[in-house]
């Protein structure tokens, strides 16, 4: 089921394909996450003990059945000495004793608090679920915004590398003027440089991709020297709205559900508190064997070999008195338990209203942002090649031409930003929901 919600998101999200390359799809990262990330694993371990311990709560209602057995071999010295004057003195003795017991306890009534017992380890086994749910959704949206901001670097790479086309030809130019008279070495020293800072930004745009790409790979438990692609675009949602992402948040959210599911837990706790102070009703039953046997004796009537065979049965009633306020202490934290389970899942209630507002005016401002900067880019392309043309005529300065291609690069870092924010936003929206619908 948590796979089948992520499949769905993540095409909702992406509507991406892969090329003929050996590339790794977003699709494929997190379904990869989902079969190797170490929290999940954890998560996974934790969902299965939970749900063991319940599988073997039935076992709770059964009677108790305990056998012992002892065996004991004596070797004995006696000396005796009677009234009538009369003296017995023997050595090596030996005799040996057998006892044995089955019994049988069965618990009829302890304040229902068995039954308490029960449903709370059921419930702990659902709150391992839905911890793995929200383990599964927060991954997924550390996977996909890790495999988004190395989109966002190759493309920022891609633009450095455009500046650095645009330089290479400034070079050009400018060497070219110096040479036959019509420029100054100024601006060949200045095209240079701008030309290697271009180039140092190049090194360190593809250490980052590399980097990023080793976070990851330790989220999607990729080897550390697997090489790939990722896509060269972000595809961005311009369809959601904010009543979308309230529509039933109460039963999607895993925050709100792991929280009412900690107060129901709360409460069978102050059950099995409140079963403390009530009788405890038991059937108790014994089968008992004890067998004596001695080679030899002075006392002519100790036996020498002596059984006993009983089966008994009865009840047992313990009431509860007095155990120093006990009983009413852990009561009275239960009770305190369950209101601040209640005060947390209003916290988190409020908490996660704010969150949700806060990435959809988010979300909002960076789609208004990423129309903008859509603009700007095209209008500071213009430009470039208006102001690269007028240089080569020789009608501007290169000071011109170096200024409309920082406005470039200032438009490309906004337009970049602007798209990977309006991403984030979207994907921290669909986190908050629980990506239930996705």
């Amino acid at each position: 089921m948590i796979r089948y919600i992520v499949c769905c998101f993540l095409i909702c999200l992406s509507g991406l394909s892969s090329s003929a390359q050996q590339v790794l799809s977003v699709e494929a990262a997190v379904d990869l996450a989902l079969r190797n990330n170490y929290d999940i694993r954890l998560a996974k371990n934790d969902s299965s003990s939970f749900a063991l311990d319940n599988e073997y709560a039935w076992a709770a209602f059964l009677p108790r059945l305990n056998g012992t057995a002892t065996k004991v071999w004596n070797t004995n010295a006696q000396k005796q000495e009677l009234a009538n004057g009369s003296k017995r003195d023997t050595s090596g003795l030996r005799s040996s004793t057998l006892q044995a017991s089955l019994n049988l306890n069965l618990t009829l009534f302890d304040g229902f608090k068995m039954f308490a017992t029960r449903d709370r380890v059921a419930e702990l086994e659902k709150l391992g679920i839905l911890n793995l749910r929200n383990q599964v959704v927060n991954t997924t949206a550390a996977v996909i915004s890790n495999y988004y901001n190395i989109v966002r670097q190759k493309q920022q790479l891609k633009a450095i590398l455009e500046q650095k086309s645009i330089s290479e030809e400034r070079v050009k130019l400018a060497d070219k003027k110096l040479s036959v008279g019509l420029g100054a070495k100024p601006e060949l020293l200045q095209a240079k440089v701008d030309l290697n800072a271009f180039t140092a930004s190049q090194y360190q745009q593809n250490t980052l991709i590399e980097q990023l790409k080793e976070q990851l790979n330790q989220l999607i438990g990729f080897d550390k020297n697997a090489t790939y692609e990722v896509l060269d675009s972000i595809p961005i949602r311009n369809d959601m709205t904010l009543d979308e992402i309230r529509t039933d948040l109460d039963n999607q959210s895993p925050q709100l559900l792991i929280a009412r599911k900690n107060i129901d837990i709360a409460k069978l706790v102050l059950k099995e508190r409140i079963g403390d102070r009530f009788p405890v009703l038991s059937f108790n039953s014994a089968y008992n064997l004890n067998r004596l046997t001695n080679q030899a004796v002075i006392n002519n009537f100790t036996p020498l070999f002596n059984r006993n065979l009983g089966f008994n049965y009865g009840f047992s009633l313990t009431l509860p008195i007095l155990n120093g306020l006990n009983a009413k202490r852990l009561q009275q934290q239960a009770r305190i338990s369950v209101l601040q389970q209640e005060l947390l899942l209003d916290n988190t209630r409020t908490l996660l209203d704010v969150q949700i507002n806060n990435a959809f005016r988010d979300y909002e401002l960076q789609k208004k942002n990423l129309t903008l900067e859509e603009d700007n880019i095209l209008l500071a392309k213009e430009n470039v090649f208006i102001a690269l043309e007028r240089f080569k005529q020789g009608v501007s300065t290169y000071l011109e031409l170096r200024e409309a291609q920082i406005s470039l690069a200032d438009g490309y870092d906004r337009l970049i930003a602007a798209r990977y924010n309006a991403k984030l936003a979207e994907i921290e929206l669909m986190r908050l929901k629980g990506m239930s619908d996705y």
